[in-house]
């Protein structure tokens, strides 16, 4: 599968400045993944650690909480794992909280159309 990057904000949850970065768009990890270091400087904290196992098949342990997200124009609070220094993952749930598909052959996201069903 392709990959490519996108430019989001995360911030604290509740308000403030969103801090720009450029992230992987990785929808085979579950959440998205930034750099601990990172988020605790923006002020956020773990609510809980959880384990994680890796690409290698090793186990980790990272801290997990919730950040604010931005893509183009739009914010959500999303979970996030408190990863590694060089991890700056968009995962499958962040997209899904923002409605978006991966458009892989023109590398960006796209608003998925939503369905209603009548009852």
């Amino acid at each position: 599968m392709g990959a490519f990057e996108v430019t989001v904000g995360l911030g604290r949850v509740g308000g403030g400045e969103l801090t720009p970065v450029t992230a992987m768009v990785d929808t085979g990890a579950a959440h998205s993944v930034m750099p601990d270091s990172m988020l605790k400087r923006l002020g956020l904290t773990p609510i809980e650690y959880r384990p994680y196992t890796i690409a290698d098949g090793s186990e980790v342990e990272y801290g997990y909480g919730m950040a604010r997200f931005g893509i183009e124009g739009r914010e959500f609070p999303c979970p996030v794992v408190f990863g590694a220094e060089e991890q700056f993952l968009l995962g499958a749930t962040t997209l899904q909280i923002f409605n978006l598909m991966v458009d892989l052959s023109e590398e960006q996201l796209v608003v998925k159309p939503l369905r209603a069903r009548a009852i």
